[in-house]
C-alpha cells in the first residue's frame, strides 16, 4: 500500500497540470485529447509514482453504466495507486435518456461514451464490456440468465479476468433480490462465479488454446447491500415483498443468514490534498458525465463517506475484518516474485527491490514545482524493468509462472512509461488542418465549420502535429509519425523532424495523409439485427470486450531520455467551432461518401391509404460539389413518383431530404420493406449513420440499412386533426404519427405561455416532459384550462418529477413507481365501452400483441376516483397494475395519463400501438363525446 506519509511531500503544491492517464486498451499514454483536471501538471506525476509503488489491482463487475461504485474505484486508483479495471456487462440500451432522442442501441453508444468519460475521473486503467445487450428491466436473476445465457456471460467475464489478471474482483451487487433487478444480480453472481472459474483450466479451455492462461483472483467482494431489516424480515426492494434475512454466497453455494457483514470499509471519502478534493467528489464529477439517465448528479461536500464491502471468498486465510482489499497479499513490487517458481524467487525479488529503489528515490526527490527533476530515476527504473523482462523471457521458468510474472512486469513497464511522460510534461497533439486553397481537398473545409467532420476513403488532407516539453534537456526524438489503428496502410508523408525536443521549443510538423481505399468505417464492432436479441454478434476480427472500435488515425512519438524510450500516442482530431461551447475537438472518423437513411425507419401503412410519403435523408461527406441520384427499391405492386431524384450538393457536410410519393398495395398484417439507394460515380450507397450523443459528449456512429419496414394496418384517424406536441427529453412519436396522416406542431415555451392552444384538437406531452421543461410546469394551469375548454391532453411516460398533482385531480406516483417489463404480459381491458376503445378503431387485446421491450414504466400508485383506470397488466409475481392508462373528463375535455411505452412502439411500427394512439388523439371528434 502507498505510504500516506509520502503525501506530505506534495502538500506544498495544489494548482497543477499534467498528462492524462492510460486510456483503455492502450499500452502508451494518450497525452492531450482527454486531459481532465485531476490529471494535469505535477498531479499526474505524483499519481504515477503511487502506481509504481504497488502491484495492487482491482476489477469491478457491474451490469450497466452508472452502476459502478466510482468512489471506491477512484480511491483505489488515485488514492492507493492500484491498477483498476471495470467490466460492464451491457451498455444500458434499455435505459431512459433525458439528453437526446437516442434510444436502444444508439443509447447504448451514448452511455458507453459517457462511462468512458466518467472512467477518466475514476482513474481507470481499462474498461471492458461483454456482448450482452440491455433488453429492458428484468425483475429476477433467473429472467436475466434466461435472456443472456449463464454460460455466455460467464465465458466473457472469465475472458476479461484472465486478460486483466486482478488480485481482487468485486461488484456493487451480491447476486440476489436486494440488487434491484436481474441484470444487477447477474453482475453480482458473475463476480463470485469468475472467482472460481477463471483459475480453473477446465473452464472454457478454448481461451487457453488461444493463449489466455488461467488466473485465480485472491479474493472477491461485493458492496454490502442496503437492506431494510425489521422483525418482519428483509424487505426486497425489487419485488416489494418481505423475505428471510440473508444472502446466497455463490462461491460456496450456501445461504448465509443474517444481514451480510461488513468485512472492509473503503475510505472513499478521503481528501486528497494534492488534488484538492475527496475521492468521492472526484468520482461524482465523473458520474455527472453520465447525464443521459438523470441530467448529471451533484457533487457532495467533502467528508467521511466509507464504502462497505462484504467478502464472499478468499484463496488465502483472511481475517473476519480487514483494513483494505489487499490484507494478507504482498502488493509491493517485490511481491511480483511470489508468482514465480520457488527456485528463482530470491533472484527475482532482488532485482525487483532494485527497481523499487529507483521508485523510492523518485518519490523522495519529487517536487511539484519541477517534476522533471526525478526523470533520471524513472528512466533508470524503466531500463531495469525492461532488462528484467528480457531475463524472464529468456528463462526456463514454468510457462504459467512466466506468463504471470511477465504480465505484471509489463504493467510496470507501461507505468514507468506513463510516469516519464508525466514527469517530462510532454504534450502531443494532432489536428486535421485546412489545406492550401488551391488544393482540391480545400473544398472539404469551406462552409460553416472550421474543418470537416468525417474523412472518406481516398481523401487526402493535412494533419498538424504539435510536440512540446517545457523543462528537460537531452530529450531526443527517435520517431514521430501519423499512422492508422485498424491495420490499413495509411500514407502519411511529413517534413523532417529535428533530432532533439529542446525545452520550451515546440516541434510543429505537417503530415500529408491519404485515407486508404480499404479503410473500414468508424462504427461499432458489435451489431444485432433486432431488439428481440439480448446480445450482439461480434466481428470476428475485432478485439473482444473492448468499449468501441478504435478511431482510425493517431499520432505517435517515440522519445528517448537518459537511454530510456518514452512512447506517446494521441488520436488525430477534427476541430469545430460551435456557438456556446466554442472550439470543440473530436476524434476524426472515417465514413462513406454518402450516408443514406429513411425517416422514419419503421411504421405502418393504413389499409385505405391511397399514397404515402417516403422521405430519404442523404448526407454528403464527399469532396465538395457532387450530384448523386436517389431511387427506391419497392415491394411488388408498389410505385413511386418520381422514379428517381437527383440531389445537388454544393459542399461537404450538406444534408438533403428528398420525398417520394409512393402508392402502396398492402394487406392487413403483412410486412413490407422499402430500400433507398443513392448512386454516385458508379457506386451504390444503401446504408446511413446517425451521429449519437449531444454537445459535450464525444460522438460515435450507429449504422443502419437504408430501409423502411412497414406493416399494412387497419388504422383510422379522425379527419382534419391538428395536434400539438410538447417535446420532452426527445422521442420520435411526432414523425411516426405523420404516417397515419396526423400533422404535428411543436409547442415552444412562448406558445405554452401565450399561444392560442384552442386551435389544437389534442396536445401530447413528450416523454419526461416535466423533468426537462420547466416552462411546462410554469404553464401547467394553461394546459388544464385548455382541457377544461374542450381539448384533449395526453401525458406520456414521466418520471417522479410528475408526482406533484399536475393533473386535474390528485394522484400519487411515488419515488419508486412500478413498471411492467414483460412486453408479452397479458393486458386486460377494464372498461371496454370507454370511447378510447370504440372509435375510430375498435380496440381489443390483440392490439397489445407484438409490443417490443416493455409494456410501460412509471405507473401511478393511487388516484382520485374521477380518473378511470382503463387497462391492467402486470409481470409474473407482480400485483395488478392499473395505473398505466388513466382517463378523466375535466370540464368539456379529456385528460389522459399514459405510462405505456408508445414512445418505443410507434417508432418501431407496432400496429396496435398506432390504432390505440389514433383513438386517443381522435377523442375530440368521437361521437360519444359530442
Amino acid at each position: 500500500m502507498f505510504n500516506k506519509a509520502l503525501c506530505s511531500l506534495a502538500a506544498s503544491a495544489c494548482l497543477v497540470t499534467s498528462v492524462a492517464p492510460l486510456p483503455a486498451q492502450s499500452a502508451k499514454p494518450m497525452v492531450d485529447a482527454w486531459r481532465i483536471p485531476p490529471d494535469q501538471g505535477a498531479a499526474s506525476t505524483w499519481q504515477s509514482l503511487k502506481k509504481l509503488h504497488t502491484r495492487s489491482s482491482v476489477m469491478m463487475i457491474v451490469a450497466h453504466p452508472d452502476d459502478e461504485d466510482g468512489a471506491t474505484l477512484t480511491y483505489e486508483s488515485r488514492g492507493e495507486g492500484a491498477r483498476v479495471a471495470l467490466l460492464t456487462l451491457d451498455r444500458g440500451e434499455g435505459g431512459a435518456n433525458v439528453m437526446s432522442a437516442d434510444y436502444w442501441d444508439a443509447l447504448g453508444l451514448v452511455r458507453t461514451e459517457e462511462l468512458l468519460q466518467a472512467g477518466r475521473y475514476y482513474g481507470l486503467d481499462a474498461q471492458y464490456f461483454t456482448s450482452m445487450a440491455d433488453y429492458g428491466f428484468s425483475k429476477s436473476l433467473d429472467e436475466a440468465l434466461g435472456q443472456w445465457g449463464r454460460d455466455r456471460v460467464l465465458e466473457e467475464a472469465v475472458r476479461v479476468v484472465r486478460t486483466v489478471r486482478p488480485l481482487i474482483v468485486c461488484s456493487v451487487f451480491v447476486g440476489g433480490p436486494t440488487d434491484g433487478h436481474g441484470q444487477h444480480a447477474t453482475a453480482g453472481l458473475m463476480a463470485q462465479e469468475v472467482f472460481k472459474a477463471a483459475g480453473d483450466p477446465k473452464m472454457f479451455p478454448e481461451q487457453i488454446k488461444e493463449g489466455l492462461l488461467p488466473w485465480a483472483p485472491v479474493k472477491t467482494y461485493a458492496r454490502a447491500p442496503f437492506l431494510r431489516v425489521t422483525e418482519k424480515g428483509m424487505y426486497d426492494y425489487a419485488n416489494h415483498t418481505w423475505g428471510p434475512v440473508g444472502v446466497t454466497n455463490h462461491v460456496t453455494g450456501k445461504w448465509e443468514p443474517g444481514k451480510p457483514s461488513v468485512t472492509v470499509e473503503i475510505p472513499a471519502g478521503t481528501f486528497d490534498e494534492f488534488l484538492g478534493q475527496s475521492y468521492t467528489q472526484i468520482s461524482r464529477t465523473g458520474l455527472g458525465f453520465q447525464a443521459s439517465q438523470n441530467g448529471g448528479p451533484s457533487v457532495p461536500f467533502a467528508g467521511d463517506q466509507p464504502a462497505m464491502y462484504h467478502r464472499f471468498g478468499s484463496h488465502i486465510d483472511a481475517k473476519p475484518t480487514e483494513v483494505s482489499f489487499f490484507d494478507g497479499i504482498d502488493i509491493s513490487l517485490a511481491g511480483i516474485a511470489t508468482l514465480a517458481d520457488a527456485k528463482v524467487q530470491e533472484m527475482l525479488r532482488g532485482k525487483l527491490l532494485a527497481i523499487n529503489a529507483h521508485v523510492e528515490k523518485a518519490i523522495a526527490e519529487f517536487s511539484a514545482q519541477k517534476p522533471s527533476a526525478i526523470a533520471p530515476h524513472l528512466a533508470e527504473g524503466k531500463l531495469a524493468t525492461e532488462a528484467l523482462i528480457d531475463t524472464v523471457e529468456r528463462s526456463r521458468m514454468a510457462a504459467e509462472a512466466k506468463y504471470n510474472v511477465l504480465h505484471e512486469l509489463r504493467a510496470k513497464q507501461r507505468q514507468f512509461n506513463e510516469a516519464l511522460a508525466a514527469a517530462l510534461e510532454v504534450s502531443l497533439q494532432a489536428d486535421v488542418t485546412p489545406p492550401d486553397r488551391d488544393d482540391p481537398a480545400a473544398a472539404m473545409f469551406r462552409g460553416p465549420r472550421t474543418t470537416f467532420s468525417m474523412a472518406t476513403p481516398g481523401l487526402n488532407f493535412p494533419v498538424a502535429v504539435h510536440l512540446y516539453q517545457p523543462a528537460a534537456s537531452g530529450v531526443a526524438i527517435n520517431n514521430l509519425q501519423v499512422t492508422g489503428t485498424t491495420g490499413s496502410d495509411w500514407q502519411a508523408k511529413r517534413t523532417e523532424a529535428p533530432r532533439l525536443l529542446e525545452p520550451s521549443k515546440a516541434v510543429d510538423l505537417k503530415f500529408n495523409v491519404t485515407v486508404p481505399r480499404s479503410e473500414p468505417f468508424t462504427r461499432p464492432y458489435f451489431v444485432r439485427d433486432g431488439l428481440q436479441n439480448a446480445f450482439y454478434e461480434v466481428d470476428a476480427k475485432a478485439k473482444r470486450n473492448t468499449p468501441l472500435s478504435p478511431y482510425p488515425l493517431e499520432a505517435r512519438a517515440t522519445l528517448e531520455y537518459a537511454g530510456a524510450k518514452v512512447e506517446l500516442t494521441t488520436v488525430v482530431q477534427v476541430v469545430s467551432k460551435l456557438n456556446g461551447p466554442g472550439v470543440v475537438r473530436h476524434p476524426m472518423p472515417v465514413g462513406p461518401a454518402l450516408s443514406v437513411a429513411l425517416s422514419p425507419a419503421a411504421g405502418v401503412v393504413p389499409l385505405d391509404s391511397q399514397s404515402t410519403t417516403v422521405r430519404v435523408r442523404v448526407k454528403n461527406n464527399a469532396q465538395g460539389a457532387v450530384k448523386p441520384t436517389v431511387r427506391l427499391i419497392l415491394p411488388s405492386g408498389w410505385t413511386a413518383e418520381p422514379s428517381a431524384i437527383p440531389v445537388s450538393f454544393t459542399q461537404t457536410g450538406e444534408e438533403r431530404t428528398v420525398s417520394f410519393n409512393v402508392v402502396p398495395k398492402v394487406q392487413e398484417g403483412k410486412e413490407y420493406k422499402v430500400t433507398a439507394v443513392a448512386e454516385l460515380d458508379g457506386q451504390k450507397y444503401t446504408e446511413g449513420y446517425t451521429t449519437i450523443g449531444y454537445t459535450g459528449l464525444r460522438p460515435y456512429f450507429l449504422y443502419a440499412p437504408a430501409t423502411y419496414r412497414t406493416t399494412g394496418t387497419d388504422v383510422k384517424v379522425a379527419p382534419g386533426m391538428n395536434v400539438a406536441y410538447v417535446e420532452g427529453s426527445g422521442d420520435d412519436v411526432p414523425a411516426a404519427l405523420q404516417q397515419i396522416g396526423i400533422h404535428v406542431s411543436y409547442l415552444s415555451a412562448q406558445d405554452l405561455a401565450n399561444g392560442d392552444l384552442s386551435r389544437y384538437n389534442a396536445i401530447v406531452l413528450g416523454v419526461r416532459a416535466y423533468a426537462v421543461r420547466p416552462d411546462l410546469i410554469v404553464n401547467n394551469a394553461r394546459l388544464l384550462q385548455y382541457v377544461e375548454n374542450g381539448g384533449v391532453a395526453v401525458v406520456q411516460y414521466n418520471t417522479p418529477e410528475f408526482d406533484h398533482n399536475f393533473g386535474p385531480y390528485p394522484y400519487v406516483m411515488s419515488n419508486d413507481p412500478e413498471e411492467v417489463t414483460d412486453e408479452k404480459s397479458k393486458v386486460n381491458i377494464l372498461v371496454p365501452e370507454n370511447p378510447i376503445f370504440q372509435w375510430p378503431n375498435k380496440i381489443g387485446t390483440k392490439d397489445f400483441e407484438g409490443w417490443i421491450e416493455e409494456r410501460g414504466s412509471k405507473f401511478l400508485q393511487t388516484w382520485d376516483p374521477r380518473y378511470i383506470a382503463l387497462v391492467e397488466t402486470h409481470d409474473k409475481g407482480q400485483p395488478e397494475q392499473k395505473g398505466g392508462l388513466l382517463y378523466a373528463r375535466y370540464g368539456k375535455g379529456v385528460y389522459i395519463y399514459n405510462a405505456y411505452a408508445f414512445y418505443r412502439q410507434l417508432p418501431l411500427g407496432v400496429p396496435g400501438a398506432f390504432r390505440l394512439f389514433a383513438n386517443m388523439l381522435s377523442l375530440p371528434q368521437n361521437p360519444e363525446l359530442k
